[in-house]
């Protein structure tokens, strides 16, 4: 099957290397200009960012008063506030006892001790609002937040402040320094949502964690500050509204310049105990639809592409996994890389070259696009100055479509 391009005819790749990727029309909108052509005058060279609604519903501090006091008689029940609808379980007993851990909600979810009208659920079901929490007994040591002079959470105040991208009474939008994982777990004691207690309000209040990007990818990482902003932030995120872009530095050099990709992802255990997210066909068990637009903005000498990204949906390692399917993989992936017998050029660090580079969403009070960008981090700046990449060069991933 073949289709006409801008004039050029491009034909659907049979072939492993770009499998699943769908020649796209270009991106530009009509009249505008098209950039200079990718890797033009290089060659090998080139290598050396809530108040209460209304009145006469209970407070954040009425809810907590309301769910400590009911400690002491061991199970208690608890019932979703229309202020809590659409948030996760696991979220939702988060901002209801904010003293207990994370592991510990989600172990006694896993478990079945905890019933929503009844049923089993999981730490991701979403809840309505009016229906019954049953909780079982809890052991909450009852603690006063921090003082902010305390080394710990002065260090990670000032860290905080040193990364924010854009701040108001309701966002904030971190750029996360590639490493530094999101949220806890096995082995992992240092991450964003542990050091945002360093941001706990006067009322107990803690900012909430609304997405997620993986451990090794940098970039826009939004916050929302109040439990009003993480019900409005969430749900844009789940209807696919906020729109992200990504930078990739990949290897070789898409045969499509402009493309979709559309694939089922399966995880996938591998022998070693680690797993990955792999190709996989509608209807296969634990299979879902990932959707990934991507645009070449240059390359160098067909080694080196820098690669646009517009993730549609949000699955595990979309981007990652998507890059490697159409046979360019993310340079420095120890999980997705499969080109065989590739070596890194020289000067390029083995790390993951992979940026959220931009968020546009919309601010949950102003209802305006609030539209944030983070620069490239330490080893992808480095990279691009070797290669010759211009950060300001037009980035045609802006045209793609949002579905």
């Amino acid at each position: 099957m073949s289709t006409s391009r801008g004039g050029e005819r491009t034909r659907r790749s049979t072939g492993s290397g770009n499998a699943g990727a769908q020649p796209a029309r270009p991106f530009r909108k009509a009249g505008t200009a098209r950039p200079a052509s990718a890797g033009e005058g290089r060659g090998e060279a080139a290598l050396k960012n809530h108040q209460p609604r209304g009145t006469g519903k209970p407070t954040r501090a009425a809810l907590k008063a309301e769910a400590n006091a009911a400690l002491a008689t061991g199970v208690q029940t608890l019932t979703v506030t229309a202020d809590e609808a659409d948030m996760r379980l696991d979220r939702f007993l988060t901002a209801r006892f904010p003293q207990l851990p994370f592991t510990h909600i989600q172990r006694i979810v896993r478990k079945g001790e905890l019933r929503v009208d009844g049923k089993r659920v999981k730490p991701n079901d979403r809840l309505i609002a009016g229906q019954s929490v049953r909780v079982p007994p809890l052991k909450i040591e009852e603690r006063a937040p921090a003082p902010r002079s305390l080394k710990h959470g002065g260090d990670d105040l000032a860290f905080l402040k040193s990364i924010t991208l854009y701040e108001d009474k309701d966002v904030l939008v971190l750029n996360k320094p590639m490493g530094l994982a999101v949220q806890g777990g096995s082995g992992t004691t240092r991450h964003v949502d542990g050091m945002l207690e360093a941001l706990r309000d006067a009322e107990g209040q803690k900012p909430r964690l609304v997405h997620r990007l993986d451990k090794d990818t940098a970039g826009c990482l939004v916050i929302a500050k109040t439990r009003f902003a993480a019900s409005a932030l969430a749900k844009s995120f789940r209807s696919r509204s906020a729109r992200k872009v990504y930078w990739a530095l990949v290897a070789g050099v898409p045969r499509v310049k402009q493309g979709r990709v559309s694939t089922y992802l399966a995880r996938e255990e591998q022998d070693d105990g680690d797993a990955r997210m792999a190709v996989a066909q509608h209807g296969d068990e634990g299979a879902s639809h990932a959707v990934t637009y991507y645009a070449l903005v240059d390359n160098v000498a067909q080694k080196l592409s820098w690669l646009s990204l517009k993730p549609v949906t949000g699955r595990t390692h979309q981007l990652r996994a998507h890059t490697a399917h159409i046979g360019n993989p993310i340079v420095g992936d120890p999980k997705y890389f499969n080109v065989e017998n590739w070596e890194l050029p020289g000067g390029i660090q083995k790390k993951l070259h992979l940026l959220a580079r931009r968020i546009v969403i919309q601010h949950p009070r102003t209802g305006k696009p609030l539209d944030v960008t983070a620069p490239l981090p330490p080893h992808m700046q480095q990279s691009w100055n070797l290669l010759g990449f211009d950060a300001d060069r037009f980035d045609p991933i802006v045209e793609a479509p949002d579905e």
